[in-house]
């Protein structure tokens, strides 16, 4: 099965394709960047990315539906304050 493209010049919608989800998406991280995240570092600019992929693809639930989905993503997951600071003893 190879990839479909749309020319919206032809038209928009090819049986199940279209670019309408992308383009949602598109729209609700723009207004992210330009509301919520004011100002955004080029190196943390996946970790905004993947937030905004989880909110989207879990737009159907609510806030306390997604809230749950994210703790039980950190279940037994250990984040030490010496691995966060890169503070390896030495001194």
């Amino acid at each position: 099965m190879g990839a479909t493209s749309i020319d919206h010049a032809e038209c928009y919608v090819k049986g199940n394709v279209h670019t309408n989800g992308l383009e949602n998406f598109w729209c609700l991280l723009k207004r992210c960047f330009k509301g919520t995240y004011v100002s955004v570092e080029p190196f943390h600019l996946f970790r905004y990315l993947d937030e905004e992929v989880f909110r989207f693809n879990e737009r159907e639930d609510n806030d306390g539906g997604r809230f749950v989905k994210a703790l039980n993503g950190i279940t037994d997951r250990r984040l030490t304050y010496k691995s966060l600071t890169g503070n390896c003893g030495g001194q």
